[in-house]
C-alpha cells in the first residue's frame, strides 16, 4: 500500500507541478521497487498483476517504441490461455454433470434447484448486458486501428439462421472441435458425455470419472502455472495499448469497474431480493446469517474459501443439512450469477473497445454461449479470463482489451464473488422453502452467535 500511495502521489505531483522529468521518473521507479518488494513479501499474484499493470503503463508513456515492441510477450500469454480452454471445459463439465447425475439430481430437489439457478443466472446476464449497453464503458478504449480487419470481418459476416446455429452447436468430430477450440461444440459434447456417464453403474462410471477428475485437477494446476506469467502478459498488453491509444485507457477501466458494481447492486435489488420475498425468506435474518461467509468471499475473492462457513450458516439459519449438502455444492457449478453478470459486461466491453457493433440478436447468442460454457469452472483461478478469451475467439473479437481487463480483475472479482456466495446461500433457503422444510425458528440469535464464536 505504501508503494501504491507513493506512485500515485508522484504521478499526481507530475501533473499539477511539472518539474524535473528525471526526478519524477526516479520517484516512480522507487515506488515500483517498493511495490515489488511488498508483492514478494506477500506472495500475492494479484499484487504482481497490479505491479505489471503499473509497469506497463509507465513503459507505454515513457518508452512507446519499446512498448510497441513488447507485444510478443502478451501474445505468448494469449496462446497459453487458449491452450487451457478445451481440456478445462471438457474436464470440468464432464465431472460436474456425471458427479450430479444420480437419483438426487434428477429428482424433485435437483429439478427445483436447477430451475432456480438458470432463472437467476439469466437475470444476471441480462442486467449485465443492459448495464454495459447503457454505459458504453468500452467506447473510450480505442483499439479499432489495431483490429480493423477483425471489425470488418464481423461486419461483413453473414448472420446464421437459427437452424444453422442449432446444427453448428452439435459436433460431428470432437477432435476437430478441440483443434478449432470451438467451445460451444466442446461444451455440448461434454454435457452429453457427462449425462451418459452418469447413467452407468458406479463400477463402470468410476474409472472414466476418475480420469475426468484427474484431467480437471491437472488443468487447475496448469492454469496456476500459466497465471504466474500473467503480470508480464498484462503489463505488455497495457504498455502496447497505452503506446497506441494513450492513458485514456485507465478512464475506460474505471468506468468498467463502476458499471460492474452498479449492475451487481441492481441484480441484488431486482433479482435476489424479489426471489427472497416471493419465497418468504426473512431477509434481515438471512443477511445476518450470510454476513461472515460474504465477508470471507470479499476478502479472499474465492468462493471456495467461504464454502464451509456458508454451509454452517445455512444450517443454523434453518435449512436442513441434506438440502444444504446438495444445493450449495451444486450451485458452485451452476449458479455463479455474479460471474455470469461479469462475463456479459466484459464480453460486450471487448466489442465496444474494438468499435464492433453487435446486434441485439448476436448479443443474445453470446449470452447463451456464456451461460452454457460457464458451468463447472467456478473453482478455476481467473476462470473469467479463460472463458472471455474463448468466447472472443468464437465471435471474432479482439483479445487485447481482455488482457487489459485483467489489470482490474481483482477489484471486480471481490464484488462478483460476494454475489456468487450470497446467491448460493439464498438458493439453499429458497429451495428449502419450496420443499416445505425451512425451519423458521431454527436460527435463533443464540444459535447464530454460537456459529460466529
Amino acid at each position: 500500500m505504501a508503494g501504491m500511495a507513493l506512485y500515485s502521489a508522484a504521478a499526481f505531483a507530475q501533473h499539477i507541478a511539472p518539474g524535473s522529468r528525471s526526478a519524477d521518473l526516479a520517484v516512480r521507479l522507487a515506488a515500483l521497487l517498493l511495490l515489488a518488494w511488498a508483492c514478494w513479501r506477500r506472495r500475492s499474484l494479484t499484487g504482481w498483476i497490479f505491479l505489471g499493470m503499473i509497469a506497463g503503463l509507465e513503459l507505454g508513456i515513457d518508452a512507446p517504441h519499446a512498448a510497441l515492441a513488447s507485444r510478443f510477450l502478451s501474445d505468448i500469454f494469449l496462446r497459453l490461455i487458449r491452450l487451457i480452454v478445451a481440456p478445462l471445459i471438457l474436464g470440468t463439465l464432464i465431472t460436474g454433470i456425471a458427479g450430479h447425475a444420480d437419483g438426487r439430481a434428477v429428482g424433485r430437489l435437483g429439478l427445483k434447484s436447477l430451475v432456480y439457478f438458470e432463472i437467476l443466472t439469466t437475470i444476471a446476464l441480462l442486467i449485465g448486458l443492459a448495464a454495459i449497453d447503457l454505459d458504453h464503458a468500452g467506447a473510450g478504449l480505442d483499439v479499432t486501428h489495431t483490429h480493423a480487419l477483425q471489425a470488418s470481418t464481423i461486419a461483413s459476416a453473414p448472420a446464421l439462421s437459427w437452424q444453422q446455429f442449432l446444427v453448428h452447436i452439435f459436433p460431428d468430430n470432437i477432435a476437430a472441435a478441440i483443434a478449432r477450440n470451438d467451445i460451444l461444440e466442446i461444451a455440448v459434447f461434454a454435457i452429453l458425455f457427462g449425462l451418459a456417464l452418469g447413467r452407468l453403474s458406479e463400477a463402470r462410471r468410476a474409472p472414466l470419472l476418475r480420469v475426468a477428475e484427474s484431467l480437471t485437477d491437472a488443468m487447475f494446476v496448469f492454469t496456476n502455472y500459466v497465471m504466474y506469467y500473467a503480470p508480464v502478459g498484462v503489463g505488455a498488453a497495457l504498455a502496447y495499448t497505452v503506446a497506441q491509444s494513450g492513458v485514456g485507457v485507465m478512464f475506460s477501466l474505471g468506468k468498467l469497474v463502476l458499471t460492474l458494481y452498479v449492475a451487481l447492486l441492481v441484480f441484488v435489488l431486482g433479482g435476489m431480493l424479489p426471489a427472497a420475498l416471493l419465497a418468504r425468506i426473512p431477509v434481515r435474518r438471512f443477511l445476518r446469517a450470510v454476513a461472515e461467509p460474504a465477508t470471507i468471499a470479499f476478502a479472499t475473492s474465492t468462493s471456495e474459501a467461504a464454502l464451509p462457513r456458508a454451509m454452517e450458516a445455512m444450517e443454523a439459519f434453518g435449512v436442513p443439512r441434506g438440502i444444504v449438502a446438495f444445493v450449495i455444492p451444486t450451485g458452485y457449478a451452476f449458479n455463479m450469477a455474479g460471474s455470469a453478470l461479469y462475463l456479459s459486461i466484459a464480453s460486450i466491453f471487448t466489442a465496444q473497445a474494438a468499435g464492433i457493433h453487435m446486434t441485439f440478436g448476436r448479443q443474445m447468442l453470446m449470452l447463451a454461449v456464456l451461460m452454457l460454457v460457464s458451468k463447472g469452472v467456478a473453482g478455476v483461478a481467473r476462470a473469467g479470463l479463460v472463458l472471455l478469451l474463448a468466447t472472443a475467439s468464437m465471435f471474432g473479437l479482439p483479445t487485447a482489451p481482455i488482457l487489459i481487463i485483467l489489470g482490474v480483475d481483482a477489484i471486480m472479482d471481490m464484488g462478483r464473488t460476494v454475489i456468487n456466495v450470497t446467491g448460493n446461500c439464498l438458493a439453499c433457503a429458497v429451495v428449502a422453502q419450496w420443499e416445505g422444510q425451512f425451519q423458521q425458528q431454527a436460527s435463533a440469535p443464540e444459535t447464530i452467535a454460537a456459529l460466529h464464536s
